[in-house]
């Protein structure tokens, strides 16, 4: 994964192939904010006629509480007013350095206080930074994040959610049995896993061997189609992998180097969000930048 690590950052930067399967539902475009439209470097999705039953976004290893996390929240403010969601995905290392619950005002109440003034819902994951200070108690208890605890699920519509502590010191045992029964029980059309840290990855941690063995086998089993993360600080979405795709979304307060592997789609070391428009038949993803343009399209099928 090291060899050829600026040729991979060039491509990663450069290209968003990958929807040629869509055929007809691409077309160009030209550059618009994210309101409307994508720069002209990614190709556009044919726009639905009807609303999505259900919008969300996700972001992750945010909590620093400097100028590029209050930029990255200021984008998705900016986004919500013209397209309005009600949940957000918060990925894991919610709290820099060593998840100090006395942070929170700087690294989450006062960047996201347009969200969450509007209502928006916040549920969060521990990440590695978060479990530094009591093991990541405080956040577990702490209102705003909305964890009922370690590793839980919940359901919004068509969509149910699997929350995972991904972390080293986790209760392996006792949350893997929890993960197959709990999807075994769904029969939610949409099932989407999300933990802090990365499964396949073209970034400074690449590929995580232990959890494709532990893991996407009961994502296969189970159809599940989409799992999000953090750990690595950049964008990547993957092709589906045994019909799941899996997303990084850890661009929320810095940003480290990315690369492209076989199963990459679109990545870039980019300050980022995502937004996800769930309909009956389809999941239509969006990355949006500080800039508020949209850099990369995708969609998933059910």
């Amino acid at each position: 994964m090291n060899f050829k690590r600026r040729q991979f950052l060039v491509l990663g930067g450069l290209t968003g192939l990958g929807f040629s399967f869509l055929g007809k539902l691409l077309q160009s475009s030209p550059a618009k904010s994210a309101d409307t439209q994508l720069s002209n470097a990614v190709p556009q999705l044919a726009t639905p006629t009807t609303p999505p039953l259900f919008r969300f976004v996700s972001v992750a290893d945010t909590g620093t509480g400097t100028k590029s996390q209050y930029d990255v929240a200021e984008a998705m403010s900016r986004y919500h007013q013209k397209n309005p969601y009600n949940l957000v995905i918060l990925a894991g290392d919610n709290i820099y350095n060593h998840g100090e619950i006395e942070k929170i005002e700087a690294v989450f109440e006062r960047p996201y206080q347009y969200l969450l003034n509007k209502g928006v819902t916040f549920r969060a994951c521990l990440g590695n930074h978060d479990i530094a200070t009591q093991n990541g108690d405080p956040q577990v208890k702490y209102a705003g994040f909305n964890m009922p605890s370690r590793y839980y699920t919940f359901r919004h519509d068509s969509v149910q959610f699997f929350a995972l502590d991904t972390n080293d010191n986790a209760d392996w045992k006792n949350q893997m049995v929890w993960l197959e029964k709990e999807l075994s029980r769904s029969d939610a059309p949409w099932k989407i896993v999300f933990g802090h840290h990365q499964i396949y990855s073209s970034g400074v941690y690449g590929v995580n061997q232990p959890f494709i063995k532990t893991l996407t086998p009961l994502f296969q089993k189970y159809k599940v189609q989409l799992y999000i993360n953090g750990h690595e600080h950049n964008y990547e979405r993957t092709r589906s992998i045994n019909g799941t795709t899996y997303m990084i979304t850890g661009g929320g307060a810095g940003t480290r180097p990315v690369g492209r592997s076989d199963f990459t789609e679109y990545s870039a070391s980019r300050l980022s969000f995502a937004t996800y428009d769930v309909y009956r038949d389809r999941i239509l993803i969006s990355a949006i930048g500080t800039d508020h343009l949209v850099f990369d399209r995708g969609v998933i099928t059910l």
